[in-house]
């Protein structure tokens, strides 16, 4: 099981996964080349929404398809130092039923 971490500090943010940098994933798809942010609605918030969806399914087009609705539900309520498991993410879209297939 992978553990996401957000943080966000003085110095700035930084997102991991097990404790390595977690991949912005813009080489897949590009909502925001400013990197990661969180707690709001925009794209900054899509491209974390996309990279996590993205680590943890390994699908590119199924994250694409799924990212503005996670960033809104999950990523823009994230406050500024979050946790989020695989598991975690599993339960949000199982909870989006036949979207999440």
């Amino acid at each position: 099981m992978t553990v996401y971490v957000g943080d966000r500090t003085i110095d700035g943010i930084s997102v991991m996964a097990d404790g390595q940098p977690l991949d912005t994933y813009e080489d897949v798809k590009t909502f925001s080349p400013n990197g990661f942010e969180w707690s709001y609605e925009g794209p900054e918030p899509t491209q974390l929404a996309f990279a996590l969806l993205v680590d943890h399914l390994g699908d590119g087009r199924r994250a694409a398809a799924l990212a503005e609705r996670f960033m809104r539900d999950v990523v823009a309520n994230f406050q500024n130092e979050w946790e989020m498991s695989t598991a975690d993410i599993d339960r949000v879209l199982a909870s989006y039923g036949a979207a999440a297939a």
